[in-house]
């Protein structure tokens, strides 16, 4: 082969080099992450800090279009971004080969540099997985660099001199491939295995009996029409809104819950087994996620055991501060870093404010918490509902910003009175005659009064409602509707207890929470 012909050749092949070190790269810092921990991996460290650094409007947008993928579309872009830096990378090394891999050393200090800063970083341990990888993957394109900077050198067959070993470079290659393939399934089963205490902990969880349990659903709650929501939101089904790349998967016998801060006169610390041995509650609460557009899907219910927050705050000493209690904050911290703020005064007002331990009727799903979450009814998660809780600080608003406010989300989070259209979905076509129109309405914590559907631009007319369950529930309600044949917009609004009906004016989700008329376009035929 020709020098002219050879060097398309080995460009291509310095590229893939590249490809190879970066895969290298990833499964040796996947391997080292196994024995670390595996949130201080590269790729959970680097994309945790590019969530943080990402503008409001930004979460919002991606949340808005991917949904519960956002994480994976993340993780994806990641990948392909390290892809095209290993392909550039492989390229320079074939002329440059000392800086080729100085350059994937620079990419691992980048990744030790995002693990070290994140707020669950633990200590200086969580640095080794990016280290290691980049480590690798330096190695691994020296090594191939090297066999193809010689084949830049070496003369066409048949020429004097020494020949371009291709079968040599093909075998290194196959190798690394080999052995990286290897070294990331040996991460992932010891991650697996890492995680198994974990597991097993929460199978051995055996939830007691709610001293005060949840009332019994009215009949009429629950409608019987096809495509409504139900009214209890299955365990698989409920909404999954938060930062963490990486679940974690907490320990429950190592779990520790500490309540300390301004105004607390008896600090506490809390195992599992003291929470699940002290007077636990069930309640039916709906959770709503600020994230949530007019007529999405992040609402769910669920039943929750738990024990009051009110009643732990009390025995610390905590005052609400319309009983002069210095601190009008909580400060929910999680074993992943995050931090949420609610109002003192909200979690103390008599509302069945939990740290929950059930959901459902079982012990807590990772995805959802396990072992303690906080469920506040009224309150948009953001400032409530912090999952894997591990601190509790009681301060002011005054004296510190949890993440989402820092991020320019309101202080103070209460829920907006919504409503949506489940039945008949956008752009479907029933048939002339009855059609019934059915959906959900909420306004936790002040209870939904009515709702109100409008065909086109015709009257308001009250929807019929669902029997209450609680204040704190959502409301599922139903319209016959006579429908003509032709396209027709149905808009629906709801009016909680307190008089307020949901304006039409349309707001995006930031800074407390989106507002508008959910309205479906449908053709009858």
């Amino acid at each position: 082969m020709t020098t002219e012909k050879r060097v398309p050749l080995l460009r291509g092949l310095a590229a893939a080099s590249g490809l190879l070190a970066a895969f290298a790269s990833l499964a040796a810092a996947e391997l080292a992450a196994a024995a670390v921990r595996p949130g201080a991996g590269p790729v959970a460290a680097v994309g945790g800090s590019a969530i943080d650094l990402t503008p409001a409007p930004v979460k919002d947008w991606a949340i808005r279009t991917f949904g519960e993928d956002d994480k994976l579309v993340l993780r994806l872009g990641i990948l392909a971004v390290l892809a095209l830096c290993g392909a550039a990378v492989g390229l320079l090394a074939l002329r440059h080969r000392r800086a080729g891999s100085a350059a994937v050393l620079a990419f691992g200090a980048v990744g030790a540099a995002a693990a070290l800063g994140r707020p669950d970083s633990a200590s200086w341990t969580d640095a080794i997985p990016s280290a290691a990888g980049a480590a690798a993957g330096a190695a691994v394109l020296y090594l191939l660099a090297g066999r193809l900077q010689a084949a830049r050198t070496a003369g066409p067959r048949g020429a004097e001199g020494p020949a371009w070993d291709r079968r040599g470079f093909l075998v290194a290659a196959g190798a690394v491939a080999a052995a990286s393939a290897g070294a990331g399934a040996v991460g992932r089963l010891l991650a697996g295995l890492r995680g198994g205490d974990a597991v097993a902990s929460r199978e051995a969880v055996v939830l007691p009996a709610p001293a005060s349990p949840a009332p019994a659903v009215p009949r009429g709650a629950a409608l019987r029409i096809p495509g409504i929501t139900p009214f209890t939101t299955p365990t698989g089904d409920f909404y999954r809104v938060d930062t963490a790349l990486v679940v974690p998967k907490v320990d429950a016998g190592a779990w520790r819950l500490r309540l300390h801060g301004t105004g607390v006169r008896r600090p506490v610390e809390l195992s599992l087994p003291d929470l699940l041995a002290r007077e636990l509650i069930e309640r039916d609460i709906t959770l709503t996620c600020v994230s949530n557009e007019v007529g999405g899907p992040y609402t769910g219910s669920a039943r929750w055991l738990g024990v009051r927050l009110a009643d732990l705050l009390e025995e610390a000493g905590v005052r609400p501060p319309s009983r002069g209690g210095p601190a009008d904050q909580l400060v929910a911290r999680s074993v992943d870093g995050m931090t949420l703020g609610a109002p003192v005064e909200d979690v103390m007002d008599g509302r069945d404010a939990l740290l929950a331990v059930g959901m459902n009727g079982a012990p807590l799903p990772f995805d959802h918490g396990f072992p303690v979450r906080m469920v506040v009814p009224g309150l948009y998660g953001y400032v409530s509902a912090c999952k894997w809780v591990k601190e509790l600080e009681l301060t002011t608003f005054d004296a510190y910003d949890p993440y989402w406010v820092e991020r320019s989300w309101a202080r103070r989070a209460p829920v907006k009175t919504q409503s949506r259209i489940d039945t008949p979905r956008p752009f479907a076509r029933p048939a002339r005659g009855t059609v019934m129109v059915a959906g959900v309405a909420w306004a936790q914590h002040r209870g939904v009064e009515k709702v109100e559907v409008r065909v086109d631009d015709g009257p308001w007319v009250p929807a019929d409602l669902a029997a209450e369950h609680t204040v704190d529930t959502w409301r599922q309600w139903s319209f016959p509707w006579r429908a003509t044949p032709g396209s027709h917009t149905l808009t629906v609004r709801a009016t909680d207890r307190t008089g307020r009906t949901q304006p039409e004016r349309r707001a995006r989700p930031i800074p407390d929470g989106a507002t508008g008329w959910h309205s479906v376009v449908v053709t009858v035929d």
